[in-house]
């Protein structure tokens, strides 16, 4: 049996892709078959081809590709005998259909489908909550000078709301993607494991806490792993 770890937070910065890290590197040394899948690999993995495609010619995905993708994905999992997915900032897509100026019934609706979808895999989510403003000084001071303003840019470009113009306008409008997000997969009764401060904490402490609260999920694929 095969589960889906999905890593969220609040904001860029607050520690994603350092935990999802983190968490491939420890299933992996308990001797999991685990499937890194980074952010930044949905324009690159062949099931996201079309999606990808789409977003290069257009600027914008709808619904129903991405439903189509990820069942792809799923199917390709499941033939390939992984036990966890560690996946960055995927699924479940709400801050992109929210960028696409999609609303709060569309994106209910959608993710209705996608829990059908995700059931194989038994998706659970880790959401790192924290200051959204913070988070994203973090990020700044990481990636160096002019990305965000950059970031800020990309937002304004987008169907968001609250519109973004500014920094305090992007803090505004992350908040927002928390909520719809968090209350999205909770009406639809997704596993949620929610990391408060991510933000302040080191990134050892952040992933101490992700382990105890995960390990009922991998415990279990440990044990199949291992035939017992």
């Amino acid at each position: 049996m095969t589960v889906l770890i999905s890593v969220w937070g609040a904001s860029p910065g607050v520690g994603k892709s350092t935990l999802c890290g983190g968490l491939a590197r420890r299933l992996a040394g308990a001797g999991l078959r685990v499937d890194h899948f980074r952010e930044e690999e949905v324009l690159t993995r062949p099931q996201f081809a079309a999606v990808a495609e789409a977003f290069r010619t257009t600027g914008t995905v709808g619904p129903g590709l991405l439903i189509a993708a990820t069942a792809e994905f799923v199917d390709s999992v499941l033939a390939s005998g992984v036990d966890v997915v560690i996946a960055d900032a995927l699924v479940p897509f709400v801050p992109t259909l929210l960028a696409m100026g999609r609303d709060e019934e569309t994106i209910d609706a959608f993710l209705t489908d996608l829990t059908r979808v995700l059931a194989p895999v038994s998706p659970v989510m880790v959401f790192l909550d924290g200051n959204a403003g913070s988070a994203l000084s973090r990020a700044a001071g990481r990636e160096g000078e002019g990305w965000l303003d950059r970031y800020v840019g990309k937002l304004a470009r987008y169907e968001v709301r609250p519109p973004v113009t500014d920094v305090a306008s992007a803090v505004t409008y992350l908040a927002r993607e928390r909520a719809v997000t968090l209350a999205a997969v909770a009406r639809n009764g997704w596993n949620v494991v929610v990391i408060e401060r991510a933000d302040e904490l080191p990134p050892g402490e952040v992933l101490s806490a992700a382990e105890r609260s995960l390990r009922p999920w991998w415990a279990e694929r440990g044990a199949a792993a291992r035939g017992e």
